[in-house]
Formats: structure tokens, C-alpha cells, sequence
């Protein structure tokens, strides 16, 4: 019985590393494709418009994913707690939140008729904790926003008859 309950441990480890390791590889492949649908908006992180830009309106856009850390991860970072040093398990987790928090803040802005999100920043926040001990975080959340902007890009008439757009 002993022998079962040593094994079992690995064992459930082993699963929780190949499990996470798929549903990240696919979160991965997903995100792409979603970036390369957002790639029509920009996310700047510029503060004041460059000359020449013409508002026409303007809003607040948001997106913000929460996601939690698989069971081997937690683990991981357990361990490496530990010892000390840069806990790398959890850069994949960040890096794929803080992506899909900036696509879904670039969609808000599309689905209103924006075509630039200027003074974009990302905030991040620990969600949760885990454990009775209180110790451990069970998710985190990225909340991307920024000002989406409208451009007017209609031809201007410039003194010597040059449009804005050069022409």
C-alpha cells in the first residue's frame, strides 16, 4: 500500500505536466490566430498624438483575462520557492494572459469603430490564494487598457493645394 501512495504522487505529477503542457501549446496556437486577427488596430504605448493626427472620438477600452496555474506549475514553483531565483514555470502563464488581455482590448476598440489605442498599459493582480495556509496564488488577472481613437482620414486641402495625406 505504501508502495502505491509513492507512486501515485509522480504519477499525478507526471499527468499534471502533460495535461497543462497540451492546454498551454493549444492556448498558444489559439492566441495566434487571434492576434492575427486584431492586427488591423494598433496598441500604442505613446502618450501624445503626433502631428497631424485628427481625432474624431475617442473611449475607454478594456480587456482582462484571469487564468489560473495548472496543478504542476504550482508545484514547480513550490520547489523553486524554496531554493530561491526566477521561477520560469510561471512566464508562459503571464505571457499568454497578457497576450489575450491585449487582443480582447483591441476587439472592445474595433467593435466600436476605433482604429488606434493610444497610452496603453497593463496592470497585474494577484487574484486569489491557495491553500489553507493562505500562501500560493490560484490565478491571476492581466487588465490591458488604453484610449481607442478614431482618425480622421479624409483628404484635407492645405494652403498650396497639397492634401494631408501628401497627394
Amino acid at each position: 500500500m505504501e508502495l502505491l501512495s509513492l507512486a501515485l504522487t509522480p504519477a499525478l505529477l507526471l499527468g499534471a505536466w502533460l495535461s497543462g503542457s497540451w492546454l498551454e501549446r493549444r492556448h498558444l496556437k489559439s492566441l495566434l490566430l487571434l492576434e492575427s486577427g486584431s492586427s488591423d488596430v494598433l496598441a500604442l504605448t505613446i502618450e501624445k498624438l503626433p502631428p497631424g493626427w485628427r481625432v474624431t472620438s475617442f473611449d475607454l477600452v478594456i480587456g482582462n483575462v484571469v487564468i489560473s496555474q495548472d496543478y504542476f506549475k504550482r508545484f514547480a514553483g513550490a520547489l523553486k520557492g524554496i531554493v530561491g531565483g526566477n521561477i520560469r514555470v510561471f512566464e508562459p502563464l503571464l505571457e499568454r494572459a497578457r497576450r489575450e488581455a491585449l487582443i480582447r482590448m483591441k476587439n472592445e476598440a474595433r467593435a466600436c469603430g476605433h482604429d488606434v489605442i493610444i497610452n496603453v498599459r497593463i496592470e497585474t493582480t494577484t487574484l486569489a490564494s491557495s491553500g489553507s495556509d493562505g500562501k500560493g496564488t490560484a490565478g491571476v488577472e492581466i487588465l490591458a487598457f488604453g484610449t481607442a481613437i478614431s482618425l480622421d482620414t479624409s483628404p484635407r486641402l492645405l494652403a498650396g493645394g497639397v492634401t494631408a495625406n501628401g497627394v
